[in-house]
């Protein structure tokens, strides 16, 4: 949680505007800040301690050689936490309750329209996708029905050659059938006239 997240949760909870909670807050770290600088402790009941701490100057020893090594004054800032702080990080029943929403914050209505607006999204490009694949379906079926057409079409043409390829022959036959019986008759006309020949 950072500085804004904290003002919502505060406005939220409190009901006070967000404006009113950010100059409340900015106003308060700066109180705490000057007067803890001056020297003087800043204690909140229930919540923690803000101390400024000087350290004078002391005599030190060096861990690698051993050596005693003379450490100058410093000043340092501490925070502190008191009991009920304490009690409710560790037991969080005794922790105050907050109001719903106050955190995790509720999402607002831009997040709203930017998660449908993503869905949206997912979902147009999950339906060209689906799209695409039925067009190269419906393109891969087309183009198998043209091919067993062209197929079709063509054997067809192959039965009409050779029907025409039998016909043709065909009064071939006859002719031939017809000039072996006119063979026959002369035969058996000159074979009569030859036997009327020898009775006479």
């Amino acid at each position: 949680m950072n500085r804004r997240d904290l003002v919502q949760a505060v406005s939220t909870q409190t009901g006070v505007e967000r404006r009113q909670v950010d100059t409340v807050l900015q106003g308060f770290t700066q109180v705490v800040t000057a007067v803890v600088s001056k020297g003087e402790p800043v204690s909140i009941s229930g919540f923690a301690k803000f101390v400024k701490v000087d350290r004078p100057a002391r005599m030190g020893r060096n861990p690698q050689t051993q050596e005693p090594v003379r450490i100058k004054a410093s000043k340092k800032a501490r925070i502190t936490p008191l009991k009920g702080f304490k009690d409710a990080v560790v037991k969080t029943s005794l922790a105050p309750k907050l109001e719903r929403g106050v955190w995790p914050p509720a999402p607002t209505a831009a997040k709203k329209t930017t998660a449908k607006k993503t869905t949206a999204a997912k979902r147009s490009t999950g339906a060209a996708k689906a799209g695409g694949r039925k067009s190269t379906a419906k393109r891969s079926t087309a183009k198998k029905s043209t091919a067993r057409k062209t197929t079709a079409k063509r054997a067809p043409a192959k039965k009409t050659t050779a029907k025409r390829a039998t016909t043709r022959k065909a009064p071939a036959r006859k002719t031939t059938a017809r000039k072996t019986t006119a063979r026959k008759t002369t035969t058996a006309r000159k074979a009569a006239g030859a036997k009327k020949t020898t009775k006479r």
